[in-house]
């Protein structure tokens, strides 16, 4: 939910608890949350992990916010998430896991794209 959401329900609730929401004001309401969530562009995350669990440290990362990529600091210790599940914490829903079918294997190598992680918000 984003600060402008929590606003509009807590602006419901405190009108609910002095007994002033009428249905009108909570249709409103409700048309605004609906409003904030239709407006604003889906922001997308792909995180590269050492595997395919959400605890694995993350070697490569591309941020998607607002429709436009967003840079990333080039030292992965400045980096906002350091796991998948850092990113989960911090409000990203995964979409997407690893998909090992993608990966290619011969006599010597492994060969695919990685463990990629697509998280949204």
């Amino acid at each position: 939910m984003t600060e402008e959401q929590k606003k509009i329900v807590n602006s419901l609730m405190a009108e609910l608890q002095r007994g002033e929401l009428t249905p009108t004001q909570l249709c409103r309401g409700i048309t605004d949350l609906i409003g904030q969530t239709r407006d604003k562009p889906q922001d997308i995350l792909y995180l590269q992990a050492r595997n395919t669990s959400p605890e694995s440290q993350v070697v490569g990362m591309m941020r998607i916010e607002g429709g436009t990529r967003v840079a990333c600091p080039s030292d992965p210790e400045d980096w906002p998430y350091q796991t998948v599940l850092d990113a989960v914490k911090d409000g990203w829903r995964i979409i997407s896991f690893p998909n090992l079918s993608l990966l290619a294997v011969d006599e010597k190598e492994v060969y695919g794209l990685g463990f990629e992680f697509i998280l949204e918000r």
